[in-house]
């Protein structure tokens, strides 16, 4: 199981902080309570960082080469990330 995930976006305020605060409540609602999640700048991303990365869709190749990352169409769809969510956790 993931401990650490990881939400960035390219300046790491905005948007990333969106993912985060939706991870959280992902997280929440599909009863995951063991899983620190943080936001962070693209310049964060490096293998060992996160056991998941979550980011946009046009990101998600900046977030490959350091794992496991979750692209959404929509990055402050809670819907989208909760069904990634699930599905990278496998739940």
């Amino acid at each position: 199981m993931a401990k650490k995930i990881m939400c960035f976006c390219g300046s790491g305020l905005g948007t990333s902080f969106v993912m985060e605060m939706n991870a959280k409540k992902a997280l929440q609602s599909l009863g995951v309570t063991d899983v620190e999640v943080v936001h962070s700048t693209i310049d964060d991303v490096m293998p060992g960082a996160a056991d998941i990365f979550i980011c946009g869709s046009d990101l998600k190749h900046m977030g490959e080469k350091a794992g496991k990352t979750i692209g959404l169409d929509n990055m402050v769809s809670a819907a989208e990330l909760t069904e990634k969510l699930k599905e990278a956790l496998g739940l």
